[in-house]
């Protein structure tokens, strides 16, 4: 298209801010000025109004239109140097308000471009003449400055990386405005954001980013400054610039580091990094030391999966073998070890801590942060160890020769040394291991000998109980340590200061779990097994303990009793085991027999509620041979449970239910329970279920059914339907001949309670399914036993729990239907079952029966939970039970027709048409806006689909996204199946990564076999 040459009226047009800017006569005269149009006079002319223009005051006022309106790109760079002009000559003379409008006119044209890739992409050029001016405009305003980096800081996550990369943007960011305080912490944090991307293609940029970076930082922060004072001297900024380099230095390391290591060039700027994050880790700021943390973790992981065999042990001089970037890194991580072993975090296990006010209290309130930040340590720790064992035991040596000469003696530094040294358990070789743990324990107990003060004492037994508990293993191997260190523990038993007893009891049963073979054999240079010298003893052993910690006490004699095989000795260590509770057992019942006030006295009570839970605690760690035990009191624990029961019921019957809330008659109850808990615990570990259930389930049914029955509903006990839930579990079929007189006793009466809303007794409902759930897995014949009106409410209360919409009892509802303890899917795990055991177990005629009854019903109830959206997350168990119920229909498994044959004018209709109609009529009724062709494919799919499970729950769920979808709901939690599955397999394989490297879990969270120190056959 031909340029007309504008003439001179039309160019002076271009100068009167009277009127309307005339933007294409502006077009015309800027190329016929660049196309050199026309004679050199008239493009002189020309020139010179474009320059006139450029330089008036009120040109700035048409840059708008002309960026607007311009066809010609020429003119819209021409109205951009306009504004750079104004800024540059007269931005300060402006009224603020027009300032104001420049800035907001800039700002808006740069999103409104870069907020579209392709016209970004397409504008390159201009968009970065509007940041040039963007940055001259703010660049008279300090705090727009500051609000420009923000927000440059949003958009550096999604804008095209050659804006970033191919500009000089990142080096204005490091040379204008790192250096000025007001501006660092934004541009740090941009540097960092940057540092994030992943784009290889940049390598060189991302060089000079770190280098130019790291060289500013010099000056800001000298590499000889103690940064742990600085920051505790600082000001809030400068605090938090801390902060923000601690995230860059992680950040651009975590992402780029194997880019400085591969050059040689880059070691020195690439060391320099690291021991500004060395120092940095040193401040005493917890969420700054998170930051450090994270890094250090996840290098020392990975320079010891790079070569987990190259960690060679240097016993008897054998060369620590390392890889050259473990050399690299050698002198940095020597500080990174001194820094983890002087901030350990507390363990779980330690209940003695310094309070705030310095004083020695026992802890109570676990706490969470603390509890994670210690693992992420020791994890740490253990990788660190691998790294150079012989570098982690000389700074622990020192540091615990500082301890008994004093020179760094206080609580704080003993108690992170002390967490330190029992954190890398089973990463040290054995024999290192030994040698090293004799010299700590040695120190330990002799610092223990001379320090004075009560406070001192509590400190260092805690931490001398920490420690031998976390080395099982030297413990086992060592039998006179071992025996030194139990006996400690006793001593420790009597110390009155608050914790002190606590962990002394947890520590030893620890030791006991793992040690349990050593203390029932005789050791060379013994008489006799450690464990006749505790029982003999035991009374000035737990003299001083309370109720808790006895019971504590006996469960761990109880896992050593349990590695006994001889049943006659076991049977003899068991009986002198039990001899204190049961001589107080005995009195107090010979007593009750004379005077049955006796067991009215609160102080009776509690005794007999403390040798109960002690006789449960020792029956989890001995197991089946407890019988022993059992057998001498069970019938009069039975009458006990009965003459308690009649107590209560009397009190409620002449003073009403709020005699319920009385301490005394609570003990009752809970000395009721208790009882239940015993017996149901030892039957869960009975070897022989014949006899368990010939010799001692009659005379429970008999104490317990009856006062069950009997009791009002706010006295009726739940640990009953638990623990019969219990017992037909472990009894299985052997039960079967007292399910219908179970039956009879518990469930009306409890579904009477329950079925009257969704909340009340809450803990009778969850045990209710839970008792409906094993009789429904291991003895499904007894309802074939039971009245039909009765197997109907069986039937409506597994429906009932289905729909229930507390999650713990709903879930139960559909196990009838699998084994999954979160009991909001019990109700459906219990419905798969008893629909499989129908199939599986019922006669031919039963089995039809039951189908013609309760199919179409049970099918229309499990489609309505389905739809339902505060039980999508059962998305998993309802596809499954509906795919069983589909495919016995489409495997000829249902043979009586599920309609009315009188009511059918089609006479050749079968139970797999009629299921056709049926569920295409349901969903037409409900879902309305859905096409027939939809519903067609859905209900199709219901018989094509039902053989694959996982086809089948797709299906569904493609169902349930196009209503919910319509109807505007959200549709994350019909995912929430698949995540959970994501998430337990990303813990398995957290799991099997852990169980690899030696030392990584805690001593205790491993097998035995693991344990012993089979784990390290290959690497030694």
């Amino acid at each position: 298209m031909a340029i007309i040459l504008p003439n001179e009226d039309e160019a002076k047009r271009l100068l009167d801010f009277d009127q309307k800017f005339p933007v294409d006569i502006l077009d015309r005269t800027l190329a016929s000025v660049n196309m050199c149009i026309g004679e050199l006079p008239q493009r002189q002319y020309l020139q010179k109004v474009l320059d006139e223009l450029k330089q008036h005051p009120h040109s700035w006022t048409v840059v708008e239109g002309i960026l607007e309106l311009s066809t010609y790109d020429h003119s819209k760079y021409f109205a951009l140097q306009i504004l750079e002009y104004v800024i540059q000559t007269r931005w300060k003379v402006l009224p603020p308000q027009q300032r104001q409008g420049i800035k907001d006119f800039t700002v808006g044209q740069i999103i409104k471009i870069s907020s579209d890739s392709e016209l970004s992409e397409k504008q390159r050029t201009f968009l970065n003449k509007m940041n040039i001016i963007l940055v001259q405009e703010t660049s008279q305003n300090p705090q727009l400055i500051c609000t420009t980096l923000n927000t440059l800081l949003r958009f550096l996550s999604w804008i095209p990386l050659g804006y970033i990369f191919e500009t000089n943007l990142i080096n204005t960011m490091i040379y204008k405005f790192l250096n000025v305080p007001l501006f660092r912490n934004a541009t740090l944090k941009c540097l960092t954001e940057i540092s994030g991307i992943k784009a290889t293609q940049y390598e060189g940029q991302f060089i000079e980013l770190f280098t130019s970076t790291l060289a500013n930082l010099k000056q800001i922060l000298p590499l000889s400054i103690n940064i742990k004072e600085a920051y505790g001297n600082g000001t809030n900024d400068e605090q938090y610039f801390i902060q923000n380099l601690s995230l860059f230095l992680h950040t651009f390391l975590s992402e780029h580091g194997d880019v400085l290591e591969a050059k040689v060039d880059l070691h020195t700027p690439l060391l320099e990094a690291l021991h500004y994050l060395v120092l940095i880790s040193e401040v005493e700021e917890t969420e700054i030391f998170k930051i450090c943390l994270e890094y250090w973790n996840t290098l020392a992981a990975d320079l010891y999966r790079e070569s987990p065999l190259a960690t060679a042990s240097p016993i008897l001089g054998l060369p620590t073998h390392q890889t050259p970037r473990r050399q690299l890194y050698q002198s940095v991580l020597s500080k990174v070890r001194y820094i983890m072993i002087s901030r350990m975090a507390k363990p779980e296990e330690v209940l003695v801590v310094e309070n705030e006010h310095g004083e020695v209290v026992r802890e109570f309130m676990k706490d969470t942060d603390a509890i994670n930040m210690y693992k992420s340590m020791r994890e740490t720790l253990v990788y660190l160890t691998h790294l150079d064992y012989t570098d982690i035991e000389r700074i622990m040596t020192e540091k615990l020769q500082n301890q008994v000469n004093g020179s760094e003696w206080s609580w704080k530094n003993l108690n992170t040394l002390c967490w330190a040294i029992g954190s890398i358990s089973g990463a040290m070789h054995e024999e290192g291991e030994k040698r090293f743990l004799v010299a700590v324990i040695k120190d330990l107990l002799g610092l223990c000998e001379v320090k004075r003060g009560k406070d001192n004492k509590a400190i260092i037994a805690s931490n001398i109980m920490y420690i031998v508990g976390q080395y099982p293993r030297f413990l086992r191997a060592h039998w006179k340590f071992l025996k030194t260190v139990v006996n400690k523990l006793f001593e420790f038993m009597h110390e009155t200061h608050d914790g002190v007893q606590d962990m002394a009891c947890d520590t030893f049963i620890k030791i006991a779990q793992k040690c349990r073979p050593h203390f029932i054999q005789v050791q060379s240079a013994e008489v006799m097994p450690f464990i006749e010298t505790i029982l003999n003893d035991l009374s000035s052993i737990i003299c001083d303990l309370q109720p808790q910690q006895v019971q504590t006490f006996y469960e761990a004699v109880g896992y050593m009793i349990s590695a006994q095989s001889d049943k006659v000795v076991m049977e003899r260590l068991v009986e002198k085991l039990m001899s204190l509770p049961n001589s107080s057992w005995d009195t107090i019942l010979n007593e009750a027999s004379k005077n049955p006030d006796i067991l009215k006295d609160s102080e009776n009570l509690k005794t007999i509620y403390s040798i109960l839970k002690t006789n449960a605690r020792a029956c989890k760690s001995i197991g089946h041979d407890f019988i022993v035990q059992l057998r001498r009191n069970y019938l009069e624990m039975l009458n006990l449970y009965s003459t308690l029961g009649e107590n209560v019921l009397s009190c409620v019957a002449t003073r009403g239910e709020l005699v319920l809330k009385e301490p005394v008659i609570k003990t009752m109850r809970a000395i009721k329970k208790e009882i239940l808990k015993l017996i149901s615990k030892w039957i869960e570990h009975a070897r022989d279920p014949k006899t368990v259930c010939d010799n001692f389930i009659p005379p429970l049914m008999n104490a317990v059914l009856g006062d069950y029955q009997r009791s009002v509903p706010a006295a009726r006990e739940p640990e009953v339907l638990n623990s019969f839930a219990v017992i037909i579990n472990r009894l299985e079929n052997h039960i079967m001949a007292h399910i219908p007189v179970i039956f009879a006793a518990s469930f009306q009466c409890t579904l009477n309670m329950i079925n009257k809303d969704f909340e009340e007794f809450p803990e009778h409902r969850v045990n209710f399914y839970l008792l409906i759930q094993a009789i429904t897995r291991h003895t499904f014949e007894a309802y074939f036993h039971i009245p039909p009106d009765e197997f109907a409410l069986v039937i409506n209360s597994i429906i009932w729990g289905v729909k229930h919409t507390m999650r713990n009892v709903s879930d139960t509802g559909i196990e009838i239907f699998w084994s999954n303890h979160n009991f909001s899917l019990i109700a459906l795990d219990i419905l798969q079952t008893f629909l499989e055991n129908v199939q599986l177990q019922a006669g031919d005629s039963a089995k039809q029966s039951f189908y013609q009854a309760f199919y179409i019903s049970l099918l229309q109830h499990v489609f309505s939970v389905l739809t339902d959206s505060s039980h999508a997350a059962g998305l998993n168990k309802q596809a499954k039970i509906l795919a069983y119920m589909f495919r016995i229909i489409e495997n000829g498994k249902v043979t009586v027709p599920l309609y009315d044959p009188n009511n059918v004018p089609n006479r050749s209709m079968d139970n797999r048409s009629y299921l056709l109609e049926f569920i295409g009529g349901l969903l037409k009724q409900a879902y309305p806006h859905l096409l027939d062709s939809q519903i067609r494919i859905i209900v199709k799919g219901l018989f094509d689909l039902n053989e694959d499970t996982n086809a089948f729950r797709e299906h569904l769920r493609d169902f349930l996204v196009q209503i919910k979808e319509y109807c505007g709901e959200d549709i994350s939690d019909l995912f929430l199946g698949e995540k959970e599955t994501e998430l337990a397999k990303a813990e398995e394989e957290k799991r099997k990564r852990q169980m690899a490297v030696p030392g990584i879990l805690n001593p205790h969270e491993l097998p035995d076999k693991q344990d012993n120190g089979l784990q390290y056959s290959m690497q030694n």
